[in-house]
C-alpha cells in the first residue's frame, strides 16, 4: 500500500520537479523553506493545478499518468484538502459546512468516518450553530479538517493548517490533528515549514529545496541530512529516534530504541506506545570512557560512526546507540581533538532526560509501525 508521486510543472522560472512515495497509511511531512514548491505540489497532487508530466497513484489507483493520458478530474480523486485559511462556505453556519462535506463523498465511497465521530473527535458539537465570522482560527481549522474529512477521503492533505494561527491557538489545534491522525487510516501529506510539527505528526518526511526532493524517508535519517541543518539552524540541529515505551514511573517513561534505552519525561505515555524523540547535538555530549556517579539519566554506550564539520569552532560527532539508531552531538574543535575521537572509535553518549522531547503516537494509528525501531 504506496502513495507515489512524480510531478514536473515550470512556472516561469521555477520548475517543481518533484518524486517521493511513502507507505500508507500513515503521515508524511513536505517540509522547506517558503517558496521551494510545497504548496505546487499539493496543488498538482489534488487536482487543482496541471503539471507538465508526472503520476500520482494511491495504491493501486491511477490518478494522474500523463505518460498514458489518464487524469481524473478533481471532483472524482476523492483527496480531502485543508489550506491555510480554512476557506468555510461564509454564509453557511456550521453544521452546513460540515454536511457539505458529506455531499461532497464520492458514490462509491464506503462512509467509515461518521458525522457524529468528527463532531466529537474535533470538538465541534458547541460551535454548530455559528458562522465562519464568529469562529476564532482554531476553530475555522477544525471545521474545515472535519468537512474534509467527511468527504470519506482516500488520501488527506494539509497545506500548512496552521500556517494562519499565533503559538497558543497552533498548540490548541494540534492535539486535534493527532487524534485524526491516530483515528483514521488515511494516508495524509502534511504541509510545514515548522520542524517542530513535522516532529509531532509526520512518520516520513520529503525536504524540498528549490523545487526538488532534496531527501526522504522516515525522520530519523532525513533528521541527519546536511540539507535539513541549513533550514533548521545550529540551535535545531538533531537527531530523530524512534522507539517503544517499556515501562512508565511517575511520568519518567523508559523508551526502548533498539537494543538500548532512553529515560524521557513524557506527559501521558502508556507502556508499548511508539514514541518519536528529538535529541538536539547541542545537548549530547560525549565521553571516551565509562562515566561514573553523575545525575544525567541517560549514559548510553556507543560508536562513532562520522565526524564532520560544523559551525564556528565545533564539529559534529554522528554515534551509533542500540545498533541502528544515530544521535549527533556538536563538539568543540578543540575538545575532538584532545580525546582524539575518530571513526569507529567507542564512546559514551550522555543527555539529561529533561532535554529530550518526546511524542507518543497511537498503536491503534493502522500505520506501518511494525519495520525496527530506529
Amino acid at each position: 500500500m504506496t502513495l507515489r508521486v512524480e510531478l514536473r510543472k515550470q512556472r516561469g522560472d521555477f520548475l517543481v520537479d518533484v518524486a517521493f512515495g511513502a507507505p500508507t497509511p500513515g503521515i508524511t511531512a513536505l517540509f522547506g523553506r517558503s517558496g521551494c514548491g510545497k504548496s505546487t505540489t499539493i496543488s498538482m497532487i489534488a487536482g487543482l493545478l496541471r503539471p507538465d508530466s508526472g503520476r500520482v497513484i494511491v495504491d493501486d489507483d491511477v490518478l494522474l499518468d500523463t505518460g498514458r493520458h489518464v487524469e481524473v478530474d478533481a471532483r472524482h480523486r476523492r483527496i480531502g484538502v485543508v489550506f491555510q485559511d480554512a476557506r468555510l462556505f461564509p454564509h453557511l453556519d456550521v453544521r452546513d459546512n460540515l454536511e457539505y462535506g458529506l455531499r461532497r463523498a464520492h458514490a462509491t465511497a464506503v462512509h467509515a468516518i461518521r458525522f457524529d465521530d468528527v463532531l466529537g473527535m474535533l470538538g465541534l458539537e458547541a460551535l454548530l450553530a455559528r458562522r465562519p465570522h464568529e469562529l476564532s482560527g482554531g476553530e475555522k481549522q477544525r471545521v474545515a479538517l472535519g468537512r474534509a474529512l467527511l468527504a470519506q477521503p482516500r488520501l488527506l492533505l494539509l497545506d500548512e493548517p496552521l500556517a494562519s494561527l499565533d503559538a497558543a491557538r497552533r498548540e490548541d489545534v494540534m492535539p486535534y490533528l493527532e487524534r485524526v491522525r491516530d483515528a483514521f487510516s488515511i494516508p495524509i501529506v502534511y504541509v510545514s515549514h515548522q520542524f517542530d510539527e513535522v516532529l509531532r505528526l509526520a512518520t516520513r518526511m520529503v525536504l524540498l529545496e528549490d523545487g526538488r526532493a532534496a531527501a526522504e524517508g522516515d525522520l530519523a535519517t532525513v533528521s541527519r541530512h546536511p540539507a535539513l541543518r541549513a533550514i533548521v539552524g545550529p540551535d535545531a540541529v538533531g537527531a530523530v529516534l524512534t522507539g517503544i515505551v517499556t515501562r512508565v514511573d511517575a511520568g519518567l517513561s523508559t523508551v526502548r530504541v533498539g537494543d538500548a534505552e532512553l529515560k524521557v519525561e513524557l506527559d501521558s505515555a502508556a507502556e508499548g506506545q511508539r514514541i518519536q524523540i528529538q535529541v538536539l547535538a547541542r545537548d549530547v555530549i560525549v565521553a571516551t570512557e565509562s562515566p561514573r556517579g553523575l545525575s544525567v539519566r541517560n549514559v548510553v554506550p556507543a560508536r562513532i560512526v562520522a565526524i564532520s564539520p560544523d559551525v564556528g569552532r565545533s564539529v559534529l560527532v554522528e554515534l551509533e546507540i542500540g545498533r541502528a539508531a544515530t544521535v549527533l552531538a556538536r563538539v568543540t574543535s578543540r575538545a575532538a581533538e584532545e580525546l582524539a575521537l575518530a571513526r569507529d572509535m567507542q564512546a559514551w553518549v550522555l543527555i539529561k532526560t529533561v532535554s529530550l522531547r518526546g511524542h507518543a503516537f497511537s498503536m491503534a494509528a493502522g500505520q506501518d509501525l511494525t519495520g525496527p525501531a530506529r
